[in-house]
């Protein structure tokens, strides 16, 4: 299983540094985790984006799925489609009004989404708490604690796991997720303070602290804000997990 990361900066764009963004494949095939700001780009600069053979949001905000309105106009009106040698349709896993949130921030205005229709481009499934097979992975989706519906994705394959927090703060739900994985790719949104806002993000220290507490192989660390010291971030963690890394846009990890 290998893990690419298309963008990683957390909330917004950074300079130069797409939002939420990764690549999972095995066996042939691949597997888009998040599509926020900028992953669309950067994607094109790897690979040729038609080999997506599917994609999960996380969640609903921007800097997770603001691209694919961008990944519509690519799979609608490319002048060399790769249709019908693979699937006109890409199937899409998220929150169970991923169709409709996906239509609203493609249609230009009201009257448009009143007739706005992605089912041409994609084929839309919601994530469900059942372990579900996408591809040769198996996927388990966790609620999590964010302002909007949100999951975290525990993925399976060959033997090896992977955990993905999404976007969340502190909750109950995160041990389970995490336990014992091989590699536990974990946001770190900001430095620990007692001023952060529950049931929002991670920071660094809590971060650290779930790597330890879930005995995970290996801990990475993503989403952290452009206006945030990664550094500091980093240091939080290491205090509970010594071997936590940042993760950096483009970089390659083989499970």
């Amino acid at each position: 299983m290998r893990l690419t990361i298309l963008g990683c900066s957390g909330s917004i764009p950074g300079p130069n540094a797409a939002a939420s963004g990764y690549l999972l494949e095995a066996d042939g095939f691949v597997l888009g985790l998040e599509f926020g700001n900028g992953t669309l780009a950067r994607l094109q600069a790897l690979r040729d984006p038609f080999d997506l053979d599917a994609l999960i949001l996380s969640h609903l905000h921007p800097d997770h799925c603001a691209d694919v309105s961008a990944l519509t106009v690519l799979r609608r009106y490319h002048p060399a489609l790769p249709y019908p040698a693979r699937p006109a349709r890409l199937p899409v896993y998220g929150p169970s009004d991923v169709h409709e949130r996906l239509a609203y921030a493609y249609a230009a205005n009201e009257e448009e989404r009143a007739t706005t229709d992605l089912s041409d481009v994609f084929a839309f499934h919601p994530l469900s708490a059942e372990p579900e097979r996408i591809g040769p992975f198996e996927i388990t989706a966790v609620p999590v604690d964010h302002p909007t519906p949100a999951f975290g994705l525990r993925i399976a394959h060959g033997g090896k796991t992977l955990a993905y927090t999404g976007d969340t703060g502190v909750c109950d739900t995160l041990t389970d997720l995490a336990g014992g994985v091989d590699v536990l790719l974990s946001e770190a949104s900001w430095t620990d303070s007692p001023d952060r806002p529950a049931g929002v993000h991670l920071s660094g220290k809590e971060a650290g602290e779930l790597g330890r507490k879930a005995e995970v192989g290996r801990l990475l660390l993503t989403h952290v804000a452009p206006w945030t010291d990664r550094a500091a971030v980093l240091a939080e963690a290491a205090v509970a997990y010594p071997a936590a890394e940042l993760v950096e846009q483009g970089a390659v990890y083989d499970l």
